[in-house]
This record gives structure tokens, sequence and C-alpha cells, in this order.
């Protein structure tokens, strides 16, 4: 494993240049204006520039060649696509499509987050990550979160707060994906967001109820209220946001490069809105312990991937701070196990009981998840994604009832019986459910499947003055004290430490290389999601598209499961609670996109038909 905060300013320097070269397709999509995209003053002509993509539609599920790139947001990835129409490789149109989603999912991802970035590399079948994770000041112990009597500080008092506040890591990963797998230059692929941030986009219904669920705590702190609540309430749907100061933002990136965050102006603005945050009259939020020593010293770490076997394939995914690799695995293995168990595969169940193998994998897996996995050396990572611990974990399973909850944990110590029934396990701490997920391939068939994140959808709610971005509150991902009495955690803050993440980006590849690239936001049912889509595809017959459709459920050993409506309130869920599964009606789970390879530089793109306002599936010759 090694460590990089991505070269030196001067080869930076080097590497920075303005104006990427838009293709034909993104020429017309971004440059045309809009007829109407709004109120009189945001039309083209009066009060500013036309704002990009205002007619770009959302398409869930596009098949061709020439690459693929599947977001949340339209404008997003056609910016993607256009980087690969251009020549660029799968890393480029990722970070040219990453830095877009900064613009347009400013409350899910953006220059104050991080995130965990999963390459696929066509000529050598290599699997490679980078671990961009935000990391706690060093000043950080295990009483951070306490209060002066010992007691844990009120959950949303930290998280708006600049106590929340991790050392981003969103620029340095950008700048070391480039380094390692890309061939544009970082200036280059960041100038399309820069002009998308000044020209504006047309606001959505997500956009506005995200800022509407916000407009009280964005209230708190004046430079966010100026920059997302303009006039004092949340932009209205169908008219045109542009932030100006997020422009300059990008463009001191371009000019001046990352440094600029980590040793230069940007990064002194963090540090004193961290430091000192601004508040509104009356309102007193904590401060926050990162120093300008902290962002020198962020780096990002390359690591090698966990990897796991299921249905003949390797699965690749994220290592430590993330759980998503491993508990993924560990759900997938013990899918398998059930199937050894009961003697019928899972492709010949019916939903209730698909479902129901599906809850009481997942449940414990968190279990050993919540006791085993953070920042922290020793973590038994080849003995939780064995196939012999899922073995014996399966024991608990009984096809006629539920486990109780929570699952007790089990011990991954290599020497596996028939049975080992586990210790009482915790319940699940706070998480936050924002994020943002892309997935790409390009022409060669490099892969690229890449989360990032702020954390709650609004981060910690401060946006740094003159630069328009928010900042992430990510480490109250963090337990504030363990969560099961007399036993360590390996999640409690520590100096540097980066805080356990459920990101999951994911890549599979069978015998014949890479066939599917997923991955979902969602806090801790990214787990599930991600899992869902595999043994949807793998499993249950499904496409790509359906698999990213398909209605979810989300058990991650709680006293009860996330289900939404298509399972909730069916005789599927009736017949899970049967079961004696506690059911809680949710409206969605995830936000997931995928791509499917179908052969040589032949892709499916998937994205979200409905779920969080539906999203952007292309791919760069798309067939009829």
């Amino acid at each position: 494993m090694g460590t990089s905060r991505n070269g030196s300013s001067t080869r930076t320097a080097r590497r920075l240049a303005a104006g990427v070269a838009l293709g034909a397709a993104a020429a017309l999509a971004l440059g045309t204006p809009a007829a109407s995209a709004g109120p009189d003053g945001d039309r083209p002509g009066r009060g500013g520039p036309p704002p990009t993509g205002h007619d770009l539609p959302k398409v869930p599920v596009m098949t061709g060649s020439g690459g693929a790139v599947a977001s949340v947001d339209a404008v997003a990835s056609q910016i993607g696509i256009d980087v690969l129409a251009d020549g660029g490789t799968a890393t480029d149109a990722a970070v040219a499509t990453a830095a877009a989603l900064g613009v347009t999912e400013p409350y899910s991802t953006g220059i104050g987050g991080g995130g965990f970035f999963v390459h696929y590399d066509a000529a050598t079948g290599a699997v490679e990550t980078i671990d961009g994770r935000e990391a706690a000041p060093m000043t950080y112990d295990e009483t951070v979160f306490l209060d002066d009597a010992g007691a844990p500080m009120p959950f949303w008092k930290v998280v708006n707060s600049g106590l929340s506040v991790g050392v981003p890591g969103t620029p340095a990963t950008w700048e070391r994906a480039v380094e390692r797998w890309g061939t544009q230059r970082l200036g280059d692929l960041l100038k399309p967001a820069e002009r998308l941030a000044r020209t504006g986009f047309v606001v959505d219904q997500t956009f506005h109820d995200q800022t509407v669920a916000n407009s009280e705590r964005f209230s708190m702190f004046p430079e966010t209220a100026r920059v997302f609540l303009p006039g004092g309430e949340a932009p209205a749907v169908g008219s045109v946001f542009r932030n100006p100061d997020m422009s300059r933002a990008y463009r001191e990136l371009r000019t001046h490069g990352v440094d600029s965050l980590y040793d230069g102006r940007m990064g002194r603005a963090v540090v004193a809105e961290v430091q000192e945050p601004t508040t509104a009259p009356g309102v007193e939020v904590p401060k926050g312990e990162m120093t300008r020593a902290d962002l020198a010293a962020y780096a990002t770490r390359d690591k090698a991937p966990v990897r796991s076997e299921f249905a003949g394939r390797d699965v690749y995914g994220m290592p430590v701070p993330s759980s998503g690799g491993i508990t993924v695995a560990e759900i997938l293995n013990l899918m398998e196990a059930y199937e050894e168990r009961t003697g019928t595969p899972t492709s010949g169940v019916d939903d209730v009981q698909y479902l129901h193998r599906f809850s009481e994998a997942s449940a414990t897996a968190f279990a050993d998840r919540n006791r085993y996995i953070g920042d922290v050396p020793g973590v038994p990572t080849e003995e939780l994604v064995s196939q012999a611990f899922a073995d014996e974990r399966s024991c608990l399973f009984e096809a006629g009832a539920a486990m109780a909850r929570p699952v007790p944990f089990g011990n991954p110590d290599g020497d596996y019986a028939e049975c080992d029934g586990g210790e009482p396990a915790g319940v699940l701490p706070h998480e936050g459910m924002s994020t943002t997920h892309l997935s790409v391939i390009d022409r060669w068939g490099n892969a690229v499947s890449y989360t990032s994140t702020i954390e709650q959808t609004g981060g910690s709610g401060i946006t740094v003055p003159g630069w328009g971005f928010l900042l992430n509150n990510e480490l109250t991902d963090f337990e504030f004290r363990p969560i099961t009495p007399g036993v360590p955690h390996p999640n409690l803050p520590g100096p540097g430490k980066r805080p356990r993440s459920s990101m999951s980006p994911t890549i599979v590849v069978g015998a014949d290389g890479l066939e599917l690239v997923a991955g979902s936001p969602g806090g801790s049912t990214i787990i599930t999601t991600v899992a869902q889509i595999v043994l949807g595809h793998y499993e249950r017959g499904l496409s790509v598209g359906d698999a990213v459709a398909a209605p979810r459920l989300s058990s991650r050993n709680g006293s009860s499961e996330s289900a939404e409506p298509q399972i909730a309130g069916t005789d599927v869920g009736a017949g899970l609670t049967a079961l004696g599964h506690r059911l809680s009606p949710t409206a969605e789970i995830g936000a997931a996109t995928a791509i499917g390879v179908l052969g040589p530089n032949r892709y499916t793109a998937a994205a979200e038909p409905t779920r969080r306002g539906g999203g952007s599936a292309m791919v760069v010759h798309a067939e009829d």
C-alpha cells in the first residue's frame, strides 16, 4: 500500500491547463440556450448566461459502444461521455463527472468531501483502489464527542458544527486517479464543472426538496444561506441555480492545483471556518480543531482491493476504512451458504424466501461489520470474507423464522466448527444517507466505480466563504462511544483516523474479464443495495437495468428493517412479516448506477428510473 498527496507543486502546475475539448453531442447539449428555463430573470440574456444542459433527458438504461457513464445527473453524465468521446479514459471521465456532480449534487458530494475510487485495468486485469476518505484532525481522541460528564454529545449538535468536519480527500483523489490512470490534464477535466457552476443548471424537484429539508440548518450559517437560499428561499423548480463562488473554486484548483486546498489560500479559508464557524445572530455551534498542518499532512492511500468469490466470479470492493467491500462479500457468501444448508439455490426460491435469506444474511454480516471493521490495524479481512466463516455463521439460519435481532457477532478466528452462536452485538449507530455514485467504462474496457460523499444531505451545513462548497460532517461516522458495553470498538475517533464508511464501489470480473460495475449512495443501506444488485443480476435472472430498478429491502441488524412500498405493502411483505420480520416502510432506498458488459466495447449503462428523481445512463454510441 502506498500513500500520496499526488506530486509536487511543480509537477501539478505543469499538468494544469484550461479548456476541455467537448465532443459534438455535448457541444450541442451543453451549449444550446433554453427557450424557457424558469423565471424571467433566469432566461438566457436576462440575468446571466444560459443554463447548462437544460434539455438533456434522463434515460435510465442505454446500450451501445464507445464507452458508458451512469450517474444521478444528466449534465454530469453528458460531461463524462464527452470526455470518453474525446479519447479520455474511464478515469478521465469519472473525474470530470464527479466534479460536475459537485455542482449539481452539492448536498451529496464535492470539494469538501471524500470517497473511494476503484479502477479496473483491461490490459492487465488488475483492480486497484484509492482511499480518499476524510481524516480526523491530529488532536482528536476517543473522548472528542463526549461532554464534560462523559456522555455522548447530541448527534445533530455535532453534525452542524466545525467539530464534525474531516480533512477533505476529494481533490487529492482526483489528482491521484488522473496521475495513475488518466491521459488528460486535471485542469482540463475540471473546466466543464467550472463552466457549469457559472452558467447554472435547471433546478429539479429533488434539489428543491433537499434544500427545503435543510433550510432551517442552512439558515444557521449566513454563507450557506447566501449561496443555497438566495432571497431567503429554496430555489424554485424550473429556475436556474448558479454558484459563481464554486466556479471560482474550480478555477482555483485548475490554475493553482489541489495544493490550494492542502497548502494554500483555499485551505486557509477552510481552516478558518472550521475553527470559527460563521453563524447567524444567536446561534452557537461547537468549534472544530482542524489545522493547516492537518490539511498539509493529508494523503490519499493506494490500497489493494477486497476480493471475494461469488457465483464463479471475482467480486472486488474497497478495504478499510470502508466496510463496503467486506460486508458485501460476507452477504454474498452467506447466501451461498444458505443454498448449501437448505439444498435449494437462490434462483429457485420465491420472493418471500429470497428476501428472507437476504435479510438474514445482511443482519448477520452487519453484526460482524459493527464489531470488527474500522480504520485500525488487525481487521480480520481475509477471515470475514472467507466462505468458511460464512458457512459457520450460516448455522443460525432457519428457513421458517427470522432470527432475533440484534444477531450476535461471530468469531472470525480461522477455526470454524459446524456452529458458533456468536456473542451479543450492539445496534447500528447514526450514519448519513447522502452521497453519490458514478460508474464508467471506456472504449478499451477500463472501468471505474467511484462513490463520493459529504455525509448527511448538506454535510455539516457550513459553506466555505467565497468558495461556494459545503464542508462534510464525515467525523460523525465515528461512534461517539463503544456500541457494545465492555467490547473494544474499532470505529472510535482518533488522531488522523478515518471514520468507517459503508460506501461500496464494486467491480465484478468473470473468466472472460470485466462483467459489472456498480455502486450506490444511501449510508449504511449502500451495502444492502449493492448486494441486491449483484444478487438480482446473477441469481434472480435480472438484466442490469432491472436489477437497479428492483424494489429493495435493507436489514442492518436493528430492531426493524427498511422496505420499499413494492415490498412492504404487498403479499411479499406479509409473507416476511409472518416469518417474524419487522418491516419499516421506506419511500426509497439508495440511488444506484451500474454498467454491464455485453461483449467487447458493448455495454448497458443503468441508472434509477425514479429514485432520487431518476438517474442518467449514457453511452458514446447508442444502439437503436
